[in-house]
């Protein structure tokens, strides 16, 4: 026969629902709850945020207020976590050796994931800057070019559209891409096309590998026009994307960044050694 203490513990499992049990301190009890505790920690970090920016320097600041206004809801939140953090990122503020050269990255996340390793690779040869976005697909360039390409002046830019417009019909593509040229082509820099670089076939067939091999034919062509430079990304990395590319992804590894921000500050490099004997 059972002993009384071991039937009663018993009955106390059985007869507490688990729905009653009471969730670890802190931790959200429902959905409402857990947007309701994210918005309040992105809220704290914005503040955090505002109060580091109010002890830059005023062009510091005005930069901020760029990045502000062009970053989104997406990666704004992810810039002021790492500027909180103390972190650095793509899009810190550089500021200039008036002896070196100064280059503009344009492109999208892939673009930005690459970013610093160029910096890493060409400091102490340019001044490397990018582009205040992540630039999407051309109509969004067309959009905001002017703001991208700011007040001063340009020795190169390195720029790439694709991956976002890879159900753009192409005849609108590389037309979009004739005006962005056209634009950029003004500032009077050297011009430096990126291919786009590989992305997979999606499982529902929406987003195809071939969307890419036709886009950078198309721009090729058009590069090849206007006499501009083109910095084959899509080539140099296919033969290693089973080490740097996730499966089903668009985006690179930590280590295929660093392999592509060396092939684009390569390709920089080389083009500014052939600017500076014109």
């Amino acid at each position: 026969m059972r002993s009384l203490p071991i039937i009663l513990l018993t009955l106390s499992l059985f007869s507490i629902p688990a729905f009653a049990q009471t969730p670890p301190k802190g931790e959200p009890t429902n959905a409402a709850e857990a947007a309701a505790q994210k918005a309040a920690a992105e809220k704290a970090v914005a503040e955090q945020y505002q109060n580091w920016v109010a002890t830059l320097s005023p062009e510091r600041q005005a930069w901020e207020r760029v990045l502000q206004s062009q970053l989104g809801s997406f990666y704004l939140p992810i810039h002021q976590r790492e500027k909180v953090a103390g972190r650095s990122n793509a899009w810190d503020f550089v500021e200039d050796d008036p002896a070196l050269p100064r280059v503009l990255l344009i492109g999208d996340s892939v673009s930005r994931g690459y970013t610093q390793a160029v910096r890493t690779a060409l400091a102490g040869k340019a001044n490397v800057h990018r582009a205040p976005a992540n630039c999407g697909p051309t109509a969004n360039g067309l959009k905001n070019l002017d703001v991208w390409l700011g007040d001063g002046r340009w020795d190169l830019i390195h720029f790439n559209f694709g991956i976002h417009d890879r159900a753009t019909p192409l005849a609108d593509y590389t037309q979009r891409l004739d005006q962005l040229i056209a634009r950029m082509q003004q500032t009077g820099a050297r011009l430096m096309w990126a291919s786009t670089t590989p992305i997979p076939d999606s499982p529902d067939g929406k987003q195809t590998a071939r969307s890419i091999v036709e886009r950078n034919a198309a721009a090729a062509t058009l590069m090849q026009r206007h006499g501009i430079a083109i910095d084959d990304l899509f080539t140099a990395v296919t033969p290693r994307l089973a080490a740097f590319q996730p499966p089903n992804d668009v985006h690179f590894t930590a280590d295929g960044y660093t392999f592509l921000g060396q092939t684009v500050a390569q390709a920089i490099e080389q083009a500014l050694k052939e600017k500076k004997k014109e």
